[in-house]
This record gives C-alpha cells, sequence and structure tokens, in this order.
C-alpha cells in the first residue's frame, strides 16, 4: 500500500491530480493495475488516504513547532525554529500542494485542508499575541492571515527550486516575514495600534 501511495503522490506531482489516471499509478509503482484495485477502487480512494496521511504529518508538524518553547524565543530565532520544520515538510512531501491545487480534487481532501488551514491560522494568532500582547485582536487575525499568505506564497518558490537557490528562497521568506511581523511585535508589545 505504501508503494502505492508513493507511486500516486509522483504521479500527482507530475501531471497533477485531474491528469493523473490508476493505469499511471499501478504503473510508476510497478504492479498491474488489477494490484493496485486490490487496495483502492479508484482515484479518488488513493487521493483520499495519501490526503489523510499528509494532513495528519503536517498537524503533527505544526503542533512540534508552533508549542510554548519556540514561542518564548526572539521573534528571529522561533522563525527559524517554527520555517525549517515547516518547509522541510512540504519538501518531503510536495504532493500536498498538487493535490490542494486541483480543480477536481475530493472533497474531503480540501475539508481536511481547509479544518487544518484554520487550526494552523488560529495557532498563528496565538503566537502573535504573545509577540504583540497590545495588538487589537482584530489586527491580530488580519496579521496571522497575512503571515501565514506571505508564508504560503514563498514555499511555492521554494518548491520551485533546488540546493543553493531553494536555500537562498529559504532566507528571503524568513526575512520577508521578519520584516512583516518585527515592527508588529514592537508597536503590539505596548497598547498603540500598528500604523498602517
Amino acid at each position: 500500500m505504501a508503494q502505492l501511495l508513493d507511486a500516486a503522490a509522483s504521479v500527482f506531482c507530475k501531471v497533477g491530480y485531474t491528469a493523473a489516471s490508476t493505469n499511471a499509478i499501478a504503473r510508476e509503482a510497478g504492479v498491474s493495475p488489477g494490484t493496485l484495485y486490490q487496495f483502492f477502487p479508484n482515484k479518488e480512494a488513493i487521493a483520499v488516504e495519501l490526503g489523510e496521511r499528509l494532513t495528519h504529518g503536517m498537524r503533527e508538524a505544526v503542533g512540534q513547532v508552533l508549542d510554548e518553547a519556540n514561542t518564548a524565543l526572539p521573534l528571529a530565532e522561533m522563525m527559524d525554529a517554527v520555517i525549517d520544520p515547516l518547509i522541510e515538510f512540504n519538501c518531503q512531501n510536495p504532493v500536498s500542494l498538487a493535490l490542494i491545487h486541483g480543480s477536481d480534487v475530493p472533497g474531503r481532501i480540501v475539508e481536511a485542508h481547509d479544518a487544518l488551514h484554520a487550526a494552523l491560522l488560529a495557532r498563528v494568532e496565538v503566537v502573535i499575541a504573545h509577540y504583540a500582547p497590545g495588538l487589537p485582536a482584530e489586527d491580530r487575525v488580519r496579521t496571522a492571515q497575512m503571515a501565514f499568505a506571505l508564508f504560503k506564497a514563498g514555499l511555492e518558490l521554494v518548491l520551485a527550486h533546488e540546493g543553493a537557490e531553494r536555500e537562498a528562497y529559504v532566507a528571503e521568506v524568513k526575512a520577508s516575514l521578519y520584516r512583516y511581523l518585527a515592527p508588529i511585535a514592537e508597536a503590539g508589545a505596548g497598547a498603540e495600534s500598528v500604523p498602517h
């Protein structure tokens, strides 16, 4: 089953979910389509199983990095402790973006992704509240959404490159987020609102 899921991940990354077929997945796994059908009735079932495993893995990764120990660090160190493992997870699992960006991806995958996204945003809000306790709630929500959007945009660039160029984009993601969050943390440490 793991071999089939790995093959499906490879095929989804190469051609996208929509263009993938069970025959292509079986071929990538080096098995007959009949063998594939012993484990999965169709492409959707494969995607759902893969999506559930990825969501579980990402939920664990987020729980480990957005913990109290990391949020007690200075902002720049916290960002290293959080961003590096999240980028590493996504680099090791590029199929997660392929599944999320598919136009006809099974609804269960989209629902699980949306729930994970909401949980992650809530956790980012808690982290921002730690660094900027005086920041009004509506600003904290907006800041969390913007920081998350910056991370996701940067992540796509990171995944599109390899080697030294990938590392350079990782540094850019961190620098962009730090330059965005540091003034907010400074202003939010007091009772004043962040100037726009």
